[in-house]
């Protein structure tokens, strides 16, 4: 994997070859990976990894014709025919009036800000199969566990680069660590599975192998003997880690490219009040050592922290450069770069703000309703809104928690349900979208 300098030069040098061959404009990205996981089970070592990859893309513009093309041959003859291709296969290529590099004027000029997303500290597989074990052995010592899938802990670092031909030159770094462990409950047809999982950029910023492990195997225990629930409509609580698919579900919807489209549920909802007043998500790409943290997007343009909902009202869509240009607006620093072809739209670290009562206060008027532990299926129309998965968790009576529920389904429309929406004070912070417990009113159950 190349450093930070070395991908810069190379994708750089790569831009200025297609230059030479031809295009009126490039950009040029390029991505390097390694990482190294250690799995646990049943006390024996099950399997390690190491994994490396670099690849190189390369887009061209020819008029308002443009192409795209990768390698993971890094080698100087490689890039030569690389540029060479993808000016060829540009020329053939249908005319798109909204293709084009990001704004010249808007590229962020370094230097760029320090988030601290590298580690200097690389673990060993030594260290990191003490970590699968720890976390596994703990979650083995809770009482009703009978089985395991296995402890695991890995690191990985990657090296992000971009260059453009209109100035553009810049590169990241960053690392990360993650530990989990999941194991079984129960005997027979009764058995019950679950997990816990947590990642950061720094080991020291992770809990304890042995604090995960415990929670997995709790979580599994809690799920032992569910019973069933009566179909109707009744209130819903989200559990933090599920909670966060409902607003990654809104955030896909302020894709300029679905709105340009007309492919969202938001589509005309530009300003409306779609939540509570006094609800607010925020995306704050410079958090330090957030795991989404950057302080360019994939067109080179500054990133900068943004309220996507303020006061409980859409503050406007995410939009690449494309995008804009069909919606005769401009980007907001929201582009993202994968393997090949044109940016997609992504935000960064998101959180939707806590309110102002417990969790427990959340439930404490609740007569009849159900705490989601987990989600099942994706079951979600992101043009209309409607919304129906397959859930299990906690029952809710009287406002306590009453025991375990499975093989229940949610339904509603979205639009419907964040009008409902009501979070509480438990905001966690170790995710790329971080959620505090969520109730949502009115939503239908099918179940018995």
């Amino acid at each position: 994997m190349l450093d930070t300098a070395q991908a810069q030069d190379r994708v750089a040098a790569l831009v200025e070859r297609a230059r030479r061959a031809g295009a009126d404009a490039a950009d040029a990205v390029y991505a390097g990976s390694a990482s190294e996981s250690v799995q646990v089970r049943l006390g024996q070592l099950e399997d390690v990894e190491r994994s490396e990859s670099e690849h190189l893309d390369l887009r061209v513009f020819v008029g308002k014709r443009s192409a795209s093309i990768g390698s993971s041959d890094l080698s100087e003859a490689a890039l030569a025919e690389l540029a060479e291709r993808a000016v060829a296969m540009a020329g053939a290529a249908p005319e798109d009036p909204y293709a084009g590099l990001a704004p010249e004027e808007r590229l962020l000029r370094g230097p760029f800000a320090d988030m601290q997303l590298c580690d200097p500290h690389e673990p060993g597989p030594h260290s990191l199969r003490a970590r699968a074990e720890a976390a596994e052995e703990a979650a083995r010592a809770i009482a009703g566990v009978t089985n395991s899938e296995g402890g695991s802990a890995s690191a990985s670092a990657r090296t992000f680069a971009l260059a453009t031909s209109h100035g553009f030159v810049g590169a990241s770094h960053g690392t990360g660590h993650s530990i989990s462990a999941s194991v079984v409950a129960g005997e027979g047809s009764g058995m019950q599975r679950d997990y816990a999982w947590r990642s950061a950029r720094h080991a020291a910023d992770l809990p304890t192998p042995e604090e995960i492990g415990t929670q997995a195997g709790e979580r599994a225990v809690r799920r032992l003997n569910p019973g069933r629930l009566k179909s109707g409509v009744m209130p819903v609580v989200f559990d933090p880690r599920v909670g966060g698919s409902l607003v990654g579900h809104l955030i896909g919807a302020m894709s300029g490219s679905a709105i340009a489209r007309r492919a969202s549920f938001l589509l005309g909802r530009d300003g409306e009040q779609l939540l509570a007043h006094g609800i607010a998500i925020i995306d704050d790409p410079h958090r330090t050592r957030g795991l989404s943290s950057r302080a360019f997007d994939g067109e080179g343009l500054a990133t900068a922290r943004r309220h996507l909902v303020e006061d409980g009202r859409i503050t406007g869509w995410l939009m690449d450069s494309a995008a804009a240009r069909q919606l005769g607006a401009e980007p907001t620093g929201h582009a993202v770069r994968g393997h090949g072809g044109a940016p997609g739209v992504s935000p960064s670290n998101v959180h939707l703000e806590p309110g102002s009562v417990s969790a427990a206060d959340l439930i404490g008027d609740i007569a009849d309703g159900v705490l989601v532990t987990e989600l099942i299926g994706s079951g979600v129309n992101g043009v209309t809104g409607d919304y129906s998965r397959g859930a299990s968790g906690l029952r809710i009576i009287n406002g306590q928690i009453a025991g375990p529920v499975a093989e229940f389904t949610i339904a509603g429309n979205l639009i419907d349900m964040f009008r409902q929406l009501t979070p509480a004070d438990d905001l966690e912070w170790h995710r790329s979208v971080n959620v505090p417990t969520i109730r949502i009113d009115g939503l239908t159950v099918a179940g018995d």
